[in-house]
């Protein structure tokens, strides 16, 4: 079995753009015409690079090998231009490509690719959504306010949760910044105090919340805002400090009985261990579509289970991405929690053949063989992304 063909989509998202302004999606083709798809997670460069990235490793790397040599294929790729180093751009591309691969196996032998690595532990698993400003599917009409305002935040809480969702995200902590790390502002404090507090009494006990955060504090800062959240029992605080220091992260760890979740920014192996073997972390949340693919994130979920951390595949991106995080989940004993882009409908179902079906605050795990789902090449195609933006912008303020 080889690989002779290729092809990449820059899809753009519609308003509100949930999951970022555009995916990034692969298709590779064996010359016995089976079709793998996988989904590249990258925001340090422009779409159309990010895309052109991935035909140059396909093309130098890729073509003539065979779809089922994963760990060759990563290794040959991981060291290219004598690197061997995570690099989060490269991850990002061999992500996509990987995952297309695992999609050409499955497909070829029959089998989803959950009982390729493993087998499946659970055929469901639990999901959470944020508490988006706006909600697409339908008239809520809680805008940004759901960010600013605890009594708009804990009604949409609780109709997320009437809906069948069991857990909710939110961050009312501001933007981020280039300049970050800083100190929180005692506005933004009580905000946030205010607004947990607000959706943990409408809510009670029947939904866990989460509290997200982007590395935007210092370790003291982060610590004060904790302090503000314990009595709510968050189930974790997201990326409290830059996940760039283990020791710093591991400060804030050790100073809250909040449990620590992060991972989004990070690739490998090799970028999880030490925030793991630190007890810096206890919920990784490693993305399929980052971290270096399905055997790798399985890897990551692997060494995390060896420090008794679990799983929460980090989804900020298209559905090919979500399939694959589903399939990591679905084989990983650690597994606690998955994100979801609402229920999985609007534009994430419109781009597959056959949605990923959730139900009573879970996503289904497909059966059928490679990944489980398949892209809508009609779809994908008729949504070209033709902006210059970023995926996520870090701007610059003066304080």
């Amino acid at each position: 079995m080889k690989i002779i063909g290729y092809e990449t989509f820059v899809v753009g998202t519609p308003p509100p753009h949930l999951g970022g302004r555009y995916f990034v999606f692969v298709k590779l083709v064996t010359a016995d015409g089976v079709v793998g798809y996988g989904e590249i997670y990258s925001a340090t460069f422009g779409p159309h690079t990010i895309a052109a990235m991935a035909a140059d490793v396909i093309e130098r790397d890729v073509i003539g090998t065979d779809p089922r040599s994963i760990e060759r294929l990563f290794r040959t790729i991981y060291s290219r231009g004598f690197t061997q180093r995570p690099d989060v751009s490269l991850m990002a591309v061999f992500s996509g490509i990987e995952m297309a691969c695992w999609d050409i196996a499955g497909k070829s032998a029959g089998l989803n690719v959950t009982e390729l690595i493993g087998g499946r532990v659970t055929d469901q698993l639990r999901t959470y959504t944020y508490l988006y400003p706006t909600d697409p599917h339908d008239d809520l009409g809680v805008g940004a306010s759901v960010y600013s305002d605890p009594d708009t935040a804990a009604a949409a809480a609780a109709e997320y949760v009437r809906r069948g969702h069991t857990a909710v995200k939110l961050d009312p902590m501001g933007g981020y910044y280039a300049g970050d790390p800083r100190m929180p502002s005692l506005e933004r404090l009580d905000l946030a105090e205010a607004m947990v507090g607000a959706i943990r009494e409408a809510v009670g006990s029947t939904a866990d919340i989460l509290f997200g955060t982007h590395g935007q504090f210092t370790p003291a800062g982060a610590l004060r805002l904790a302090g503000r959240l314990e009595r709510f029992e968050p189930l974790w605080f997201e990326e409290p400090v830059p996940p760039d220091n283990a020791a710093s992260m591991a400060a804030v760890a050790a100073g809250t009985n909040i449990p620590i979740a992060a991972g989004e920014r990070l690739t490998t192996k090799y970028e999880f261990a030490p925030l793991l073997a630190a007890g810096a972390l206890h919920v990784a949340q490693l993305n399929a579509s980052r971290a270096g693919g399905i055997l790798e994130s399985r890897k990551i979920a692997a060494i995390a289970e060896a420090h008794h951390a679990q799983i929460a595949p980090h989804l900020y991106n298209g559905p090919l991405g979500a399939a694959a995080n589903i399939v990591v989940a679905a084989t990983s004993p650690n597994f606690l929690i998955l994100e979801a882009i609402l229920n999985f409908s609007g534009f994430h179902g419109d781009l597959l053949n056959t949605p990923i079906q959730w139900a009573d605050g879970a996503a289904l795990v497909p059966t059928e063989p490679g990944l489980g789902v398949s892209l809508n090449e009609d779809v994908a195609r008729a949504h070209p992304y033709d902006d210059v933006t970023l995926h996520l912008e870090m701007p610059w303020r003066d304080r």
